[in-house]
């Protein structure tokens, strides 16, 4: 495989899970389209034209030769200056995967968010709030990703002559299909069948060995699971605080995330709503790992927290 198709299929593959189905990617990418043919030249010139194939501004190829040949891969959660050494150490490593966004993809993070409007409103959330509050907390996420060195590890892959990707919004879409059908198949009726069901994953089985398992931040294990909302495993990073209210009187009872903050923990306890944890790392494992398990003829090494685990 060369660096061209890995990244290729992984945009496919994040589009066969994607929550908001072909209909509506569809729908961004030509909004998109239509946004470019209305630029001057100039801004033509700089516009990422990567938007108009790819609806997954947070996942790019960010150096290196598309076409080179991959034989073996360095895989981890995040890519930083010290696994890029350790990948130039190595010396036979022909591309650097990072799960979590780096240069121009961390930059873009805020552009994928959009995908959560879809996916609560798939939920029962009116379109137009969901859309008025997260537009609100994209328009955050903006301003604090605005002053970031973003090209830190990207420039240390040039230097080095290391080829980097990164692979976001498509492996959070794989994990939480994959989550999503697991609980469905399981139909736990307590909070307490919801952590049994989880902890049957490899990934969060060894999460849980490591400390770091599947865990109820709001609720008790005897609390009855109701409607089980996966609202907050895919989308780029976490939402609008404020939406716990609209979820709760749209019917939602839990919500299964890979992470929250004290401040939307509050909100979802104040809305009455269950939260179930599953896991950052364990949960970013899953989704890289059925990525991992669709490249053919690849050795796979990994580092930076991501728990390998072959499904084939």
């Amino acid at each position: 495989m060369t660096i061209k198709d890995i990244y290729e299929l992984g945009i496919k593959e994040g589009k066969k899970s994607d929550f908001r189905g072909k209909k509506e990617i569809n729908w961004k990418l030509s909004r998109t389209e239509k946004a470019y043919e209305k630029l001057s030249g100039k801004e033509k010139k700089t516009f990422d034209k990567e938007k108009l194939t790819n609806p997954y501004s947070d996942t790019r190829i960010l150096y290196g030769d598309p076409d080179k040949k991959v034989k073996k891969i360095l895989v981890g959660i995040d890519i930083d200056g010290e696994e890029l050494l350790l990948a130039d150490k190595m010396g036979d490593i022909d591309l650097v995967i990072s799960h979590h966004p780096r240069g121009k993809a961390l930059a873009g993070l805020d552009d994928v968010m959009d995908l959560q409007i879809e996916v609560l409103h798939q939920y029962g959330v009116p379109v137009n709030i969901a859309e008025k509050l997260l537009k609100k907390k994209i328009k955050e996420v903006s301003r604090t990703l605005s002053p970031g060195n973003h090209q830190r590890a990207v420039d240390m892959a040039e230097i080095l002559d290391i080829p980097l990707m990164t692979m976001h919004t498509p492996c959070d879409n794989m994990v939480a299909e994959f989550v999503n059908e697991k609980l469905k198949k399981d139909e736990p009726r307590l909070l307490k069948d919801v952590l049994k069901s989880l902890r049957e994953i490899p990934e969060y089985e060894k999460a849980e060995e490591l400390g770091m398992g599947p865990k109820i931040f709001v609720g008790g294990k005897e609390n009855r699971v109701g409607e089980m909302i996966l609202s907050e495993i895919t989308g780029g990073t976490e939402g609008n605080a404020e939406i716990y209210e609209s979820l709760a009187q749209a019917g939602a009872g839990t919500v299964i995330g890979m992470h929250i903050s004290e401040k939307h923990r509050e909100k979802a306890e104040k809305a009455h709503i269950n939260v179930v944890i599953a896991g950052h790392m364990s949960s970013d494992s899953i989704g890289v790992n059925l990525f991992l398990d669709k490249l053919k003829d690849v050795e796979i090494v990994s580092c930076s927290g991501l728990i390998r685990h072959e499904r084939n």
